[in-house]
């Protein structure tokens, strides 16, 4: 299976994703607003690999202009019926369909490491401004939760793939990680919750691409298991999620950047 096949398994599950998936605190957009030193209202913003539109939406509640990138179908239309009368073009981070110098920020939400960095960074370079600013994050389990802990280990067992290793990077880790080695970037580290029924919890943990490549029978047995083992750990039926969002921003100095023709 491919990263590109794992990437566009989104699609069959776009709804599932939209009603599911968490979405981010406030306290994410006023810590880039606070690294980038300006504000998100009037920013001219491309949320790529916006999906069904999640950070999209919070984007445009800070009233930023947003512009969607996405390359998945289903995504695509769960997205425009979600947010019509925000524009959304296909295309991907490796040959972003934006002019050169065309925006104040690029935004990945969970969506950079779909990408060749070799092509998405000076893809990112070449359409924003000077002084604009490359943004990405992910939502990511936080490591002191036991049963969270837990779970990925069960999750990985289940999808016959090796555990990922717990530790978090260290920032000069993270950012090779990221493909952006060559370039000065800020890390921040945001902690928040969510408490949602434990259906839609594992809704969640069933939107993602290791699941959605599976197969049916698989995921439903494992959910099957998983309910029983949660019921016990939260036995009123709701599970507070925790996560750590993990953001990484890099500023392009003014005056600099690659330029081409495209538009």
């Amino acid at each position: 299976m491919t990263s590109v096949s794992r990437a566009l398994s989104f699609d069959a599950a776009a709804a599932q994703y939209a009603a599911n998936r968490p979405s981010y605190p406030p306290s994410l957009f006023s810590t880039i607003e606070e690294i980038t030193g300006r504000p998100l209202a009037g920013a001219r913003v491309a949320d790529v690999g916006a999906g069904t539109g999640i950070a999209t939406r919070l984007l445009r509640e800070r009233g930023a202009e947003v512009v969607a990138v996405e390359p998945g179908d289903g995504m695509s239309a769960e997205f425009q019926r979600a947010l019509p009368d925000v524009p959304i073009v296909r295309g991907d981070g490796n040959a972003l369909p934006l002019a050169d110098r065309s925006c104040d920020l690029i935004a990945y939400a969970q969506a950079w490491h779909w990408t060749d960095t070799s092509r998405s960074v000076p893809e990112a370079l070449r359409v924003l401004r000077p002084g604009g600013a490359l943004a990405l994050w992910w939502n990511t389990t936080a490591l002191d939760v036991p049963w969270a802990t837990a779970q990925d280990e069960r999750i990985a067992h289940w999808c016959g793939v090796t555990p990922e290793d717990r530790a978090r990077p260290e920032t000069i880790r993270a950012g090779r990680l990221a493909g952006l080695s060559d370039l000065p970037h800020t890390r921040r580290l945001l902690r928040w919750s969510r408490t949602v029924p434990l259906d839609t919890h594992l809704a969640n943990v069933t939107s993602h691409s290791a699941f959605l490549v599976l197969g049916e029978a698989r995921t439903q047995e494992f959910l099957a298991e998983e309910r029983a083992l949660l019921s016990e750990v939260f036995p009123g039926g709701t599970v507070e999620e925790t996560y750590v969002v993990d953001l990484l921003v890099v500023s392009k100095p003014s005056g600099t950047g690659p330029s081409s023709s495209r538009v």
